[in-house]
């Protein structure tokens, strides 16, 4: 069977370059005799592949001397409560709620401490991003909270909110190395790789120095420390070293690309292909206002459930999988990370026109 195109929100496409790699490299990696898979997380050659990926992050998102990179497990969902066990010295935390990811964060925020909703967008089913230019930051916030593109609903911060003065946390799983980043702009910066850069069961969170410290809330499991991965380097416990090595491959497939900037000129052009079918649709249509749009994720409906589910029903027999919205939200979704090539794109446009010309009254 020939590969799908596949629009998965995560675990999602990969490379295939990076595929092959792996494959030719499964029984003997680089002369070891072994997989990586079977490879000792203390020995030399994995020592080189954790190095070189983090050397290769550094590089591709200019991360500065004064943050650490950390690979560690428990997906993002395993930092809505790392980062108040670790970062809420106050027991105050604001929270910017855009969607399900950043309710789930908000909720488990507050079992420790007293967390704030200062903005959200669940008053029109977290179809826009908020005004975040002057929001009612508390004094003693130890920080401010988003989840910067939110993969169900399609929505991205395009401007980070003024968070005056307070490190900004910020849940980057679904836009992850899709475009630069300014990382000094955050004190913490994290993701699930699933969905733009590797398998899933790696989550990578790049922190501010300053905000790793020994004074955690009492109780914080060790494993739950940011220190101690840090003082480790990611190697307290046997790291997910098979998704390790993957995302290695991912972080030099991107420099290969030319970067970050060519990243985002390429999926931007892949988004515009998309939506400007759906804006000029008589069936299909968005659902974020223009100015929100995520060029990650595109949910969109017919207005008929019945017709919704049969568009996905087809577009799988044709080799569209995985467009079916979250259970959430119904109606359908498009995840066009990094790797789904243009043509994926232009392909399921032209599908979406045929079955327009099919079901259009």
């Amino acid at each position: 069977m020939s590969r799908v195109y596949n629009f998965s929100a995560g675990p999602a496409v990969l490379p295939e370059e990076v595929l092959k790699e792996a494959a030719a490299e499964m029984l003997d990696y680089r002369g070891t005799g072994m997989s990586v898979m079977e490879m000792s997380h203390r020995s030399k050659a994995f020592e080189e592949i954790i190095g070189q990926a983090e050397t290769d992050l550094r590089d591709l998102l200019q991360i500065p001397d004064n943050y650490r990179v950390l690979f560690l497990q428990g997906g993002a969902s395993l930092q809505f409560s790392m980062v108040p066990m670790n970062l809420m010295k106050n027991r105050k935390a604001d929270y910017i709620v855009t969607g399900q990811w950043a309710k789930k964060a908000f909720k488990e925020a507050q079992k420790y401490g007293e967390a704030r909703a200062v903005a959200s967008s669940e008053d029109k089913t977290f179809s826009y991003i908020p005004d975040c230019s002057d929001l009612p930051i508390a004094e003693d916030a130890d920080y401010v909270y988003i989840c910067e593109n939110n993969t169900i609903y399609g929505t991205k911060f395009w401007k980070l909110p003024d968070t005056k003065g307070k490190p900004l946390v910020a849940d980057v799983s679904s836009c992850f190395l899709s475009e630069p980043a300014d990382v000094s702009r955050y004190g913490v910066m994290y993701g699930g790789v699933q969905k733009n850069i590797g398998p899933a069961g790696v989550v990578i969170v790049i922190i501010r120095e300053d905000l790793i410290t020994e004074d955690v809330l009492p109780g914080t499991p060790t494993m739950c420390q940011y220190k101690i991965h840090a003082d480790a380097k990611s190697l307290y416990n046997t790291p997910p070293a098979y998704g390790i090595y993957i995302c290695g491959k991912v972080f030099q497939w991107l420099k290969g690309r030319g970067g970050l900037a060519a990243m985002k000129e390429y999926n931007v052009k892949k988004a515009k292909i998309l939506y400007d079918f759906l804006d000029a649709s008589r069936l299909f249509k968005g659902t974020v206002v223009k100015e929100d749009r995520s060029i990650m994720n595109v949910p969109f409906v017919t207005g008929d459930a019945d017709l919704d589910a049969q568009f996905v029903k087809e577009a799988a027999a044709a080799g569209f999988v995985n467009l079916k919205g979250h259970r959430t939200v119904g109606g359908m979704r498009a995840s066009i990370y990094n790797a789904m090539p243009i043509e994926g794109v232009e392909k399921l446009v032209q599908f979406m026109e045929k079955f327009e010309e099919a079901h259009q009254a």
